[in-house]
């Protein structure tokens, strides 16, 4: 691949996470992001067939920063207490910068579940150490009887809920798309705190 065509990837793919960002994959059009990136139509199409194609070569060049990040907390040898603080960081500051993530999830898991699936076991994400310690804490009266997989659910549904629900949590709460960065910000410390409640021995 010569390095014009690497420069040419490069730029279509940065002014493509910029318009999927503003306006998500559904409502984002191949013109837009032409103009973003200064080409036009045709060339666009040339690299990068359809809209669905370009979210997800978006996606699985933000995919080979994040998945790594996870999965080098789920493997870390930390305290527990430490690794919840890490993971909950961690998730949402990816979201924060990558917030068109969870649509892309949607759309693989309607479209094509295995496929999404082999992603992540590609890149070697496996919740088992974290499932392991966990039982491990439990073992030791570290925190209450739970069902490890149920807390692991817990944890990324209370991660992912904002984003995936981002225009129910503002139009309800009616904040501001300043007041919802702020939002997200704050959840991490909110959300470290809620599981730590919820997993004190009684």
């Amino acid at each position: 691949m010569s390095a014009t065509v690497k420069n040419t990837e490069k730029l279509i793919l940065e002014a493509a996470r910029k318009v999927f960002i503003h306006k998500g994959c559904a409502g984002a059009r191949m013109q837009e992001i032409a103009d973003e990136a200064g080409i036009n139509k045709a060339l666009l199409h040339y690299y990068f067939r359809g809209k669905d194609k370009l979210f997800e070569a978006v996606f699985l060049q933000a995919a080979s920063t994040f998945l790594p990040a996870i999965k080098d907390v789920l493997e870390r040898d930390m305290p527990f207490n430490q690794k919840i603080v890490l993971f909950v960081n961690t998730y949402v500051d990816v979201l924060v910068a990558n917030p068109y993530i969870p649509a892309f999830v949607i759309q693989e898991l309607n479209n094509n579940p295995a496929k999404f699936v082999g992603l992540l076991k590609n890149y070697g994400l496996n919740p088992r150490p974290m499932l392991l310690q966990i039982e491990q804490e439990i073992a030791l009266g570290h925190i209450r009887e739970m069902k490890a997989d149920h807390f692991m659910v817990n944890l990324l549904g209370l991660c992912l809920f904002p984003f995936i629900a981002r225009p129910v949590v503002k139009g309800i709460l009616n904040m501001s798309e300043e007041k919802y960065q702020e939002f997200l910000i704050e959840r991490k410390t909110e959300i470290v705190q809620f599981v730590k409640n919820s997993i004190t021995v009684s």
